[in-house]
């Protein structure tokens, strides 16, 4: 069995019009309908940096979980997020941006990468403490922009370092845009060959016409857990195309439908395509 995490933040932090609270709650309530493994939601990241998700403890404390068994995940940038988001019993997972990048992760947390394993460190004992899984997002995870060094290597390095201080879930992010076939197959295999116990997810980016060979060439190389969002909703930001998106959950369903897990209702994720134009446009 595959496991899906939808991604309606991801989708929704960097449209600059608010999408109204409501609207929001209405949306996320009818994702939990589906049955998808996890949803990412919201972000405990400051309002100053991502001013659309500024709502997110609102939207929690509205959301209807009577009858879900799906897992909630927040993202966090730092240990205040972090023991903001683990005050909520709601919350499943937080999730943590790592760039494989030295320069990309001082841009994105004003941290090193050395610093930022300190942060991981508070962060598993915040989760311990309040009974929740951290996953480390390994942004950069398929190139580097900059000019450093890049390797699948490099990449094994630090997810290692991050096993070795109690990480879980580790999640290869595609942060501009750049994962294909040639880059994805390699990565993941020495990925699982060494970091056996350590869940391996993809977080891919990509244009309308190159999802199928990305999804294909993750799962012959291991991959059972991916990230995606309905209609590809969210851009890559840093991508040099500005047709590259995120990988749209319709298409990964369409490839992989008879490896999702028996809970998964197909009409209620019809009602959810549906309610998404008037939350997207």
């Amino acid at each position: 069995m595959i496991k899906i995490t939808e991604c309606p933040r991801d989708a929704m932090q960097g449209i600059e019009k608010f999408i109204p609270t409501s609207l929001k709650v209405k949306y996320i309530n009818a994702l939990l309908k589906v049955g998808f493994d996890v949803i990412d939601f919201g972000s405990f990241v400051s309002p100053k940096a991502i001013p659309q998700l500024k709502d997110t403890a609102e939207v929690l404390s509205r959301l209807d979980l009577s009858k879900s068994q799906t897992k909630l995940l927040a993202i966090v940038a730092n240990e205040r997020g972090a023991h903001e988001a683990g005050d909520f019993d709601q919350i499943d997972i937080l999730g943590f941006p790592f760039s494989v990048s030295e320069q990309f992760q001082i841009n994105n947390t004003n941290k090193t990468r050395e610093q930022s394993l300190e942060t991981v460190k508070k962060m598993l004992r915040i989760c311990e403490k309040s009974k929740k899984k951290l996953r480390v997002y390994l942004s950069m995870g398929f190139g580097n922009p900059y000019g450093e060094e890049y390797s699948p290597e490099i990449v094994l390095d630090w997810g290692a370092k991050l096993a070795d201080l109690g990480v879980a879930e580790l999640a290869l992010s595609d942060t501009i845009g750049v994962s294909q076939p040639s880059n994805i197959k390699p990565l993941f295999e020495l990925m699982h060959k060494e970091l056996k116990t350590t869940e391996i997810s993809a977080h891919f980016h990509t244009c309308p016409h190159s999802w199928e060979a990305k999804i294909l060439a993750a799962s012959r190389a291991g991959c059972k857990s991916f990230d995606s969002t309905i209609k590809g909703i969210g851009g890559c930001p840093m991508a040099e195309d500005e047709l590259v998106g995120n990988l749209a959950t319709e298409k990964l369903l369409s490839f992989l439908e008879y490896e999702v897990n028996q809970s998964f209702d197909k009409t209620a994720f019809e009602e959810a395509m549906l309610l998404s134009k008037e939350v997207f446009g």
